[in-house]
């Protein structure tokens, strides 16, 4: 496969209000033909929606619920998933998962909340795109709870240990890699060797998390190739056969036509 697939990008957002039409071309321009879209809460759906519409086989829209937007009334913000859920197919059920950096407050919900959308995605036969900050080894050990065979998925923002890597692709799931990958301090370095490169994807996390040497400012999905060259540095391969790779691997984890 001779493109990018960024597997993480929220460019649904307001941050990309003023120049969407440009960014998009600029993504297309670095190679960039494939970007998925992890929804955040019903609030985010209508903006989502009407960029896969308009970016119609560029951009392909997730259907979930955040951690972050976990609360008390989470059992309505369900609902609304799994209405949609009904409504029409999604390529994944996320951006979903676990966050104990900002709030521990609704941890017990958080959980429930994922348990109950691994088991919409075994339903209907998609991955799960998780979300762990400040809570890798607990939401490892939920997956491996749930995993009977028919789980799969990606750890998107992967920023842990070589064990912690193993343990991941050992269950089935892929490990995306975005900006932090080049951070002078990021601690990837010593990791991604180690990591196995069929269960590597990319991924921007846009607007967030831009990579070296945007660090600091808007992240957009025509970074892929940044994050990339700094991936094939220390995999010591080359751009050409990660592209090919790590884009195959995309297309398995989203069970897209090229898998």
């Amino acid at each position: 496969m001779n493109f990018w697939t960024d597997t993480h990008a929220h460019i649904y957002l307001e941050e990309f209000d003023t120049d969407r039409t440009d960014m998009l071309t600029r993504a297309q321009q670095a190679g960039v033909e494939k970007v998925y879209l992890p929804n955040i809460d019903s609030t985010s759906i209508d903006r989502m929606l009407a960029l896969e519409e308009r970016a119609k086989g560029a951009c392909f829209a997730m259907m979930g619920l955040h951690p972050c937007s976990v609360k008390k009334d989470f059992e309505k913000e369900l609902y609304v998933v799994e209405s949609w859920l009904a409504k029409r197919s999604f390529v994944a059920i996320g951006e979903m998962g676990t966050d104990l950096y900002w709030d521990k407050t609704f941890w017990e919900q958080q959980q429930e909340a994922f348990r109950i959308q691994a088991n919409w995605a075994k339903q209907h036969e998609v991955p799960i795109v998780i979300h762990s900050r400040e809570s890798l080894d607990q939401t490892i050990k939920l997956v491996e709870e749930l995993q009977d065979g028919t789980l799969s998925g990606v750890f998107h923002c992967f920023t842990g240990t070589a064990e912690q890597a193993k343990r991941i692709t050992s269950l089935g799931f892929y490990l995306g890699l975005g900006g932090v990958a080049t951070f002078k301090k990021g601690g990837l370095d010593d990791v991604i060797p180690q990591m196995d490169i069929t269960k590597i994807v990319l991924e921007t996390d846009s607007p967030y998390l831009a990579p070296v040497p945007h660090r600091g400012k808007r992240n957009e999905p025509a970074y892929i190739p940044l994050i990339a060259t700094k991936v094939a540095q220390v995999k010591n391969i080359s751009l050409d056969e990660l592209q090919r790779i790590t884009s195959q691997n995309a297309a398995a984890l989203f069970k897209s036509d090229e898998g």
